[in-house]
C-alpha cells in the first residue's frame, strides 16, 4: 500500500477573473492521502473544494506548488481516475446499458467482453433488467446508479466524487450511499469525496478535512474512527458520529459568518 497515493503540495491557485483582477481560489494547500482511503473535503462554497479534485484529475494545474500521484506529477486527465458529479451526466440517447459501455469503447473493448461485464455491473448495482432503458426511463437514483457503474467500468484507482449524492431525495440518498459504499468497500480504490453535507462526511469517509473561506486553506483534518463495514441508517443515532459531526461542525461554522 501506496502511504502517499495523492500528494498535494504547497499548493495555490490563481484564477483570472472576468474583470481582469486574479483571483486567489487556494492558499499554500499541502495534503497527503494513503492508497485506498476514503477523504471528504467539507468547506463554504467558493473555497476550492471542486479545484482540488480539478488539480487531481489533471483538469488544472496549480499556480504554485505540486499535485502528484504515485509520486508522479499529475499533468493531465488519467484513465484510471473516474470523476462523479452531483447529475449523473448520463447521454439521454443512450440506454443504460451503453452508457455504461461508452469508457469500455473508448477503450476499444470488444463487445463481447463489454457486453459482459455491462450485465456484471448491472448486477452490481442491482439494476438487473434496466439495461435497455433510457435514462428518462429512470429514477433519479437509479440514474445514479448507472453512473457509479459506468465509473466501476473502468476500475479507478482513484474516485473523485463532486456532490455525488445531493440531488437525490433523502430516502433514496440513503440507499444509493449504503450502495456506493458496498462496492467500494469491495476494492481498494481511494476515494476523494467533496460534499456540503456534514453528516453525509462523517457516515461516509475515513477522513475529513474542513476547509477555510476562500482562498481555501485546511483548518482542520480529523479521523473518523468508526470502524467498517458501515450501514448509513444503522449510524445516525451513533453517539461517535455525534460527536465527530459536532466537532466538525464547530469548525466550519465560523468560516460561514
Amino acid at each position: 500500500m501506496n502511504n502517499q497515493y495523492v500528494k498535494v503540495t504547497d499548493s495555490s491557485l490563481m484564477f483570472a477573473a472576468a474583470d481582469g483582477k486574479p483571483v486567489l481560489a487556494l492558499d499554500d494547500v499541502s495534503l497527503v492521502v494513503p492508497e485506498g482511503q476514503f477523504l471528504a473535503i467539507v468547506g463554504p462554497s467558493g473555497c476550492g473544494k471542486t479545484t482540488i479534485l480539478n488539480m487531481l484529475a489533471g483538469l488544472l494545474r496549480p499556480t504554485l506548488g505540486s499535485v502528484k500521484r504515485n509520486d508522479e506529477e499529475v499533468l493531465k486527465p488519467s484513465l484510471d481516475v473516474g470523476y462523479m458529479l452531483a447529475r449523473s451526466g448520463l447521454y439521454p440517447w443512450r440506454t443504460a446499458q451503453r452508457n455504461i459501455e461508452l469508457p469500455l469503447e473508448i477503450r476499444g473493448i470488444p463487445k463481447a467482453e463489454r457486453k459482459e461485464r455491462v450485465e456484471e455491473l448491472l448486477h452490481l448495482v442491482k439494476l438487473d433488467g434496466f439495461g435497455s432503458k433510457f435514462p428518462s426511463q429512470l429514477s433519479q437514483g437509479m440514474r445514479q446508479r448507472v453512473s457509479i457503474a459506468r465509473t466501476l467500468a473502468i476500475e479507478p484507482k482513484l474516485w473523485l466524487l463532486d456532490e455525488p449524492f445531493s440531488a437525490l431525495d433523502a430516502q433514496t440518498r440513503i440507499t444509493v450511499q449504503n450502495e456506493f459504499l458496498r462496492l467500494w468497500e469491495a476494492t481498494t480504490s481511494t476515494v476523494i469525496l467533496v460534499t456540503h453535507d456534514l453528516a453525509e462526511a462523517v457516515l461516509l469517509a475515513d477522513r475529513v478535512i474542513v476547509m477555510t473561506a476562500r482562498p481555501g486553506k485546511i483548518k482542520l483534518d480529523q479521523i473518523i474512527d468508526i470502524p467498517r463495514p458501515r450501514l448509513v441508517d444503522d449510524l445516525i443515532d451513533n453517539e461517535k458520529f455525534k460527536n465527530l459531526e459536532s466537532t466538525i461542525w464547530k469548525e466550519l461554522r465560523s468560516e460561514l459568518i
